[in-house]
């Protein structure tokens, strides 16, 4: 496959992501779909809603509002009985990394009403390799190119960063820096402390000949691997994906702007483009339960439509 440079590659490829409401119970990560939520009887505990792949400032057919579909998830968001305690935003914010697409971003996020935990994607990236002007907006907090760790609801949650410096075939990379940081972060934590990791690009090789994967990821997962509960989510590739490999359970999100294809599926990855009737049925909101151990994970998908 032919080698491309980042912008190119951001006007031919699209990204992934999706809404979902996260529950924590015991330390043990859970979900629910969001129009299960809305239903459900309040109780006490704590919560988290993802979304990702938002890209603020798409206009193509594949999705020509992606504004409109992202104002159906917040008012699904702010509809729920239990307000979650955050957001969490796995990247691709906007599509061109843009002045006037970080200060509608900045709007936008602001709509949830609760504290947001963002990672950049490869969109959000000014000039190739600066994630100042994203980080400056969503980062400030942050070490080194954005990478950051907190605690909340009994689980260890790790913020990592593998969408700045692309590697062959625009695999994401996360560096030496991060991953010195990451042993760091992880070597006085107890094995029994669920960790709750997310990224844009995949932690695992989902499909390396279209860059779905992250080149150095295994050397992370090494570090992961002696806890006995990870949970590992990711946006970039527009559409569910699932693995298990022992104690650690990976998958990936529906985009709020518009789907790809599948791994393998056509000339490569890209907007996808449907019907317009069918777009709300590509997008839109994912129920997934998580266990402890190699147990099965079930994923329900609920569109927007």
């Amino acid at each position: 496959m032919d080698m491309f440079d980042r912008r190119g590659m951001l006007r031919c490829m699209g990204w992934a992501g999706t809404g979902a409401l996260f529950t924590l119970g015991g330390g043990i990560p859970g979900s629910i779909t969001l129009d299960a939520a809305l239903g459900a009887t309040p109780k006490p505990g704590f919560s988290f809603l993802q979304i990702s792949d938002t890209h603020l400032g798409f206009n193509k057919p594949a999705n020509p509002d992606p504004l409109g579909t992202l104002k159906e998830v917040i008012a699904k968001a702010k509809a729920l009985p239990v307000r979650p305690d955050f957001i969490i935003h796995t990247g691709d914010v906007t599509h061109l990394a843009t002045p006037e697409q970080f200060d509608l971003a900045q709007q936008m996020l602001g709509e949830f009403g609760v504290p947001i935990h963002v990672v950049p994607g490869e969109h959000d990236i000014v000039d190739g390799n600066d994630p100042r002007p994203f980080l400056d907006r969503f980062g400030r907090a942050a070490r080194g190119e954005g990478w950051y760790s907190f605690d909340a609801g009994g689980a260890h949650f790790v913020a990592l960063v593998n969408s700045i410096h692309l590697g062959d075939r625009g695999m994401g990379t996360l560096g030496e820096a991060q991953l010195a940081w990451l042993g760091q972060d992880l070597a006085g934590r107890s094995a029994s402390t669920p960790i709750i990791v997310f990224a844009h690009f995949p932690l695992w090789d989902l499909y390396s000949d279209w860059g779905w994967g992250t080149a150095d990821g295994a050397q992370a997962l090494s570090l992961l691997k002696r806890f006995g509960s990870v949970t590992v989510l990711n946006g970039h590739i527009h559409q569910v994906q699932q693995k298990i490999e022992g104690d650690l359970t990976f998958h990936t999100a529906r985009s709020t702007a518009y789907p790809q294809p599948a791994p393998g599926e056509g000339a490569g990855p890209g907007p996808l483009v449907l019907p317009s009737v069918q777009l709300r049925s590509a997008i839109g909101l994912r129920s997934v339960t998580l266990r402890q151990g190699a147990g099965p994970i079930a994923i329900t998908d609920t569109p927007l439509a």
